[in-house]
């Protein structure tokens, strides 16, 4: 019994940590609408400030209790602090803008404070002392339990507590809780949103960098935290219910004891458990825990799509230039067609992902999931198999299609970041089984020594890609121009009206699902057959943000947007890379101006909102 009373304290020690960083992740969103990527940055900065503070900068005060704890508020104020400038400098001018467009600029912001704090501290991790007076451990049973992991379970229910007061009790809490249900209306009334927004953003991050400080005598810090909290964070999130406080504590409480007891039950299935603990809750409630149904929202104004009528120089300029392109690979070093061919390989994945988008309003967090079974499906086919490159590139598509077929059903009841979520669930359990079910994946070390694409071929299939990329933007055009195109874009901007049109609204959005599923996979298999070997990454969180930057850098709803973002990404984050050490903050720091300057994308240099004024440029 002592085991099992000990396994459910681990879980709801984790259980706290996840509840400070969902917290202020909820209020964050439920205030200003945007979903904050780069929460985990914000925890990365305070387990790392506070780290150098006590075992270099500081080490003094690691023997001292009240300078510890100095430590541990030094993290979370600098947390604060970098959640002030940013909601200054990016929340503010993106407020009005769809949740993409901030989603995009603040992956773009973790990219920046990454490098800026791998330049300033260095790569390595950083093992912290244990608290002074809590650095034994309390007798359960015969088993044993750490004081200071005691005090973090404690820390939970105060912060929920102090929350739920301040959010009820006080009058700026009633502001906060007004905002959340009609921003406009409180504007209306009298009460300027900005101060109230900046609070809150300063308060959320505040408590990332509280509970990324308070890891440190548990656990050490390093520059990979940031990405594994964060996905962890925007589970609980939406399975406790956006906007809500309260579900996110039991949310939390839920995937800590998952996530204790499934090391025990399940170790090679621990990743894929609480991701399929948040699809059943979604599925059984697709509002989350103690989510509400979201109302009768106003109608996004939707861009239409640009085709070859708007901005034809520019866009017949591209063409040549991609046909230079494209003419040019066989004359290149051997470095640069490698780039070249992710630049098309991934221009495919960004098509699926924007045909999707633009087309039925539905946006995924989990691209990556079809993009990665389409690369293990070729790679395994080949393996058991012998199948050769195109045979390959077929099974993958078919894998990934029918995997949409069995998803769909499952995405039709969500809407929203709830969908999204949905489908990062899906990514995340397919990633977890390549990581983790090595005798038939490989594991950590891959499928390598894939004999695909003999050295005499790759001529014909660098061609056989430009060919099948020109194809994917012509058949991209083609579809908007048709009858289902217009169908579909009438479902994704007034679904009720095209339900009573006579329009099967929910049979085309599987359509495109399916089809773009499949040109995913496509890619995912050409992917591998390029490569000549597959690793877990390509159905990473990361990959699937690749998509998607490389869909909203170009543009959702220009033609040629996936193109231009995919040069941007992959060819511009290539040549960074060669030249520049911190080659990622710097991409950082171009995505978060673009989104900011160009919420359109690189073809979208047009007249335009000013950011901070709201007039007209």
């Amino acid at each position: 019994m002592s085991f099992w009373f000990i396994q459910c304290l681990n879980g709801l020690s984790h259980a706290s940590t996840l509840f400070m960083m969902a917290a202020g992740l909820t209020l964050v969103f439920g205030v200003t609408r945007i979903v904050n990527f780069a929460h985990g940055s914000f925890y990365m900065l305070g387990a790392m400030l506070a780290g150098h503070l006590l075992t270099q900068w500081v080490p003094s005060w690691s023997e001292q209790a009240h300078l510890y704890l100095l430590v541990i508020l030094t993290g979370a104020c600098a947390a604060a602090l970098l959640g002030a400038a940013a909601e200054w400098c990016l929340f503010r001018p993106l407020r009005a803008s769809p949740p993409l467009y901030p989603l995009v600029a603040t992956f773009g912001l973790s990219l920046v404070v990454h490098d800026v704090l791998l330049a300033w501290m260095g790569p390595a991790e950083v093992f912290a002392p244990r608290f002074p007076g809590l650095k034994g451990s309390i007798q359960i049973g015969e088993d044993f339990f750490p004081q200071w992991q005691l005090v973090t379970l404690l820390l939970g229910p105060l912060v929920w507590l102090a929350l739920h007061l301040l959010l009820t009790q006080t009058r700026w809490g009633r502001q906060v809780r007004a905002a959340t249900q009609d921003r406009d209306m409180l504007d209306a009334l009298g009460v300027n949103p900005a101060p109230l927004m900046m609070g809150v953003v300063v308060l959320g991050c505040g408590l990332a960098g509280l509970a990324g400080a308070l890891q440190l005598p548990r656990e050490p810090a390093n520059l990979q935290m940031d990405l594994q909290m964060v996905v962890e964070t925007f589970v609980v999130v939406v399975m406790g219910g956006l906007g809500s406080i309260s579900g996110a504590f039991f949310a939390a409480v839920l995937i800590g004891c998952v996530h204790a007891f499934g090391i025990y039950f399940f170790p090679q299935a621990t990743l894929v458990l609480i991701f399929l603990t948040m699809a059943m809750v979604l599925a059984w409630r697709p509002q989350g825990l103690m989510g509400e149904l979201p109302g009768a929202a106003p109608r996004e104004e939707v861009a239409a799509f640009k085709g070859w009528t708007s901005q034809r120089v520019l866009i017949l300029s591209t063409g040549l230039a991609w046909l230079v392109l494209s003419v040019l690979m066989v004359w290149v070093d051997d470095y640069t067609q490698h780039v070249l061919e992710d630049v098309f390989i991934m221009m495919l994945f960004g098509i699926s992902l924007q045909a999707m988008m633009a087309l039925s309003g539905w946006v995924s967090f989990g691209h990556a999931a079809y993009f990665g079974l389409g690369a293990y499906a070729a790679a395994l086919s080949h393996l058991h198999w012998g199948f050769n490159a195109w045979q390959a590139a077929l099974s993958g598509m078919l894998c990934a299609g029918l995997a949409a077929y069995a998803m769909s059903g499952l995405l039709q009841r969500s809407a929203g970041v709830y969908l999204a979520m949905l489908s990062l669930a899906f990514a995340q359990m397919v990633w977890a089984s390549a990581s983790q079910w090595i005798s038939f994946t490989g594991g950590d070390n891959g499928l390598i020594g894939l004999q695909l694409l003999p050295s005499t071929s790759r001529t014909a299939f660098q061609w056989a890609l430009i060919t099948l990329s020109a194809l994917s933007v012509l058949g991209l055009a083609r579809l908007v121009r048709s009858s289902m195109g217009a169908a579909l874009q009438a479902g994704r901007d007034a679904p009720l009206r095209a339900t009573a049109s006579g329009l099967n609204v929910r049979t085309l959005n599987n359509r495109v699902f399916w089809l773009s599923a499949s040109l995913a996979g496509l890619a995912g298999s050409l992917w591998a057959i390029s490569k000549g070997a597959v690793f877990p990454s390509v159905a990473s969180v990361a990959n699937s943000v690749d998509a998607l930057m490389i869909v909203l850098l170009g543009g959702v709803h220009h033609l040629l947007g996936a193109l231009s973002g995919s040069a941007f990404l992959v060819g511009v984050g290539s040549e960074m890379g060669r030249h520049f050490e911190y080659w990622r903050g710097f991409l950082g720091l171009l995505i978060m101006l673009l989104m900011v300057f160009a919420p359109e994308g690189i073809w979208g240099w047009r007249r335009r909102q000013d950011p901070w004024r709201g007039g007209h440029t």
